[in-house]
């Protein structure tokens, strides 16, 4: 991952939050053959004596499920707003454009659950999305027929986090004109580019 000391968060926390914010995530891992593999899940966060872990699920015998049981490693990519930086928006243009954006790399073990660890993943993923478990989509106002049938398609899973790397690019390496310049430009723009000005502005 683009590393660089300017291009970072100011604490921890402040990296959790933008995970927290964004939990549909592309998890990537390879298979036995060491061919890469990658899906697209929305993710639950818990947090047991200071260890990370990520909850999903997946369908049962897909090409990624099958590699994440043949090797556990894996890497959970989050991603936010990005969009293209022009020099010309710089007090020296001179020099090249760029691209904004903030992505966290979390690395980490998956451990598949058993058929109860399933239903109960499934219950607080649903509240946490739904927002309340009093929607007429909670999983305890779902028939316990089309819950069993459900659940034999799908596996539940936690990835337990060991290691976490960000990169925030919003031009912290420019001049404060600079920045001023880009974010007036960035707010004509499209609606990434409108999200980016406010994440700017705000940082």
């Amino acid at each position: 991952m683009y590393n660089i000391p300017y291009f970072k968060a100011g604490n921890q926390e402040e990296v959790l939050a933008f995970m927290k914010a964004h939990p549909f995530i592309m998890l990537c891992g390879v298979d036995a053959n060491q061919h890469p593999v990658a899906t697209h899940v929305p993710v639950l966060f818990e947090e047991r004596d200071g260890t990370l872990y990520l909850q999903a699920h997946i369908m049962r015998k897909q090409e990624h499920t099958l590699a994440y049981q043949q090797n556990p490693n894996v890497l959970a990519i989050f991603s936010g707003a990005n969009t293209y930086i022009s020099a010309s928006w710089y007090t020296n243009k001179a020099v090249a454009s760029t691209w904004n954006y903030q992505a966290v790399h979390a690395k980490g073990i998956v451990r598949f659950m058993d058929e109860n660890g399933l239903y109960h993943l499934l219950v607080n993923l649903t509240n946490h999305f739904e927002v309340t478990n009093d929607s007429p989509a909670s999983v305890k106002n779902i028939s316990e027929s089309y819950m069993k049938d459900m659940m034999k398609a799908i596996v539940g899973f936690e990835i337990e986090i060991t290691d976490i790397q960000h990169v925030f690019k919003l031009s912290q390496n420019r001049d404060a004109v600079s920045k001023k310049n880009i974010i007036e430009n960035l707010i004509e723009g499209d609606a990434q580019a409108k999200e980016m000005a406010t994440i700017m502005d705000k940082t």
